[in-house]
């Protein structure tokens, strides 16, 4: 039996010595506090990419062509720190193959995993999270590797821009920074906001996208849906601007919460991802992830947040 590939496209194109692109399932859900599901959310991407066109009309291209190797799905769910743990391994493993890595989650809390991995490896990252919730708790039941602490590690090594924010909790306000959080209230009413939170970024830039950031008219199939979110081509507007103007290093993308009755949920983070890699390509000669574009000499150094119970 053939091994699974990416949109169900041909084994040329998903080979891990010729592909520059590494996409990443975590199927993990288990911290969400309401709604399961999260966990299937990969499958659910995987399916939908499959009946998906691949060519993009707005970039003319067809950016699989520059291969995409989809690896085994991380499948640690013992401990939210384990889970946490596995991720950031793999994750980084693939960023010094210097693959152009995505990941598709899961809960948000994978990210914790993904974001460290990518501020060990690039100098100077940028972290711009988009997203509904600020997830900025330094602990939340009992642990530091739950969803609502998605960026409370990258608001304190990273430069964190948030994006589309409109649910926190007031202790929350204690952590975020006013200059770098683009509340969903104040950007209904900034024609500038996307030039603004742009600004704030440096060169290097991780995006981590919570599918709940959308508006639950064209999202509703998430975990924690909130009303006044993002539409799609805004969306997309603000998306192409940061793959122009930066050098986004790779990206994530959690919170699927797919639903056996409603599939236009599962289409649209199918196309967000290939979209986001069609930006991320379009036009650009033959990549180099390595030191030009900010990536760190390997290091032995261990991380401060590396301990015995990340083992």
């Amino acid at each position: 039996m053939n091994k699974r590939t990416y949109a169900g496209i041909s084994e040329q194109y998903a080979k891990i010595e010729t592909s520059k692109i590494v996409l990443i399932p975590v199927p993990y859900d288990g911290t969400s506090t309401w709604q399961k599901g999260a966990d299937k959310g990969p499958e659910a991407f995987l399916n939908a990419s499959e009946n998906m066109e691949l060519y993009d009309i707005e970039t003319d291209s067809e950016v699989y062509k520059n291969g995409i190797y989809l690896a085994d799905a991380v499948t640690e769910n013992s401990s939210p720190e384990k889970m946490v743990a596995a991720v950031h391994a793999v994750t980084k493993t693939f960023i010094r193959k210097n693959k152009f890595v995505t990941i598709f989650g899961g809960e948000h809390s994978v990210s914790i995993g993904t974001i460290r991995a990518f501020n060990e490896c690039f100098n100077d990252l940028t972290v711009v999270q988009i997203d509904a919730h600020a997830d900025l708790r330094k602990e939340y039941d009992g642990s530091k590797c739950n969803h609502a602490c998605a960026v409370y590690e990258a608001s304190q090594n990273t430069n964190l821009v948030q994006v589309g924010i409109r649910s926190m909790d007031i202790l929350e306000k204690t952590v975020i920074d006013p200059d770098k959080v683009f509340f969903a209230h104040e950007m209904a009413i900034d024609d500038y906001w996307m030039e603004n939170a742009i600004d704030t970024m440096g060169k290097n830039v991780f995006i981590t996208f919570d599918l709940d950031a959308f508006d639950p008219s064209i999202m509703p199939s998430t975990g924690t849906p909130e009303p006044g979110g993002l539409l799609w081509y805004e969306t997309l507007d603000f998306l192409k601007k940061i793959f122009n103007e930066k050098n986004v290093v790779g990206f994530d993308i959690m919170e699927l919460c797919p639903n056996e009755k409603e599939k236009s949920s599962d289409f649209l983070a199918a196309k967000l991802y290939y979209k986001m890699l069609s930006y991320k390509f379009d036009n650009t000669e033959e990549a180099d992830y390595g030191n030009e574009s900010g990536f760190k000499e390997p290091s032995n150094k261990i991380s401060k947040f590396e301990d015995e119970d990340y083992e």
